[in-house]
């Protein structure tokens, strides 16, 4: 697999699938989320209707309609509550499944978010570590997925994500 670091807007990925940092009703909000809802038009918030939500720690998959991207991974993170009530294995189930889910549809490419470090207030480096540590264990012989794209809303997010790349990959990020 080839990693890459980068700030923009997940949205404009062009890639098989985009990685939505969902709420439970999978019905849009605010972030990621909501501009996800907004990218993607009317037709997705309907399929997410039709799927009845999604458990914390889970992911559902929904074509892309609008976007770029054709599909789109929605990934229920965990609300920080301080670490003490499950997070960070919700956390990690997210970005495993994530990758299960595009192995099983032989997505080539897939672009992540910073899962829970938003509106959920997970805190970036711890969140980042779970999800530079499983990318890295998800990184094996045979696997379909070529391109995976840490797409960071802004500058200070993507520092962090190339500090801790550099700690887990023991190796520089490529940025894109």
């Amino acid at each position: 697999m080839e990693f890459s670091i980068r700030i923009g807007d997940i949205t404009t990925e062009d890639c098989d699938a985009i990685v939505n940092a969902a709420n439970e009703t999978l019905l849009g909000g605010g972030g990621v989320d909501g501009a996800i809802h907004r990218a993607a038009g009317p037709a997705l918030l309907e399929a997410c209707r039709s799927i009845g939500g999604c458990p914390v720690g889970s992911v559902r998959l929904t074509p892309g309609f609008e976007l770029p991207a054709p599909w789109v991974i929605h990934a229920v993170g965990p609300i920080w509550h301080g670490g003490a009530q499950g997070e960070p294995e919700h956390l990690r189930s997210c970005y495993l499944r994530s990758f299960n889910l595009a192995e099983r549809y032989n997505f080539d490419s897939i672009a992540f978010p910073a899962i829970s470090t938003g509106m959920f207030r997970y805190p970036v480096s711890d969140a980042t570590r779970i999800a530079l540590s499983i990318a890295r264990d998800c990184d094996q012989p045979g696997s379909c997925i070529d391109t995976v794209t840490f797409v960071c809303f802004d500058a200070a997010t993507a520092e962090i994500y190339r500090e801790i790349y550099r700690e887990v990959f023991d190796a520089d990020p490529a940025q894109a």
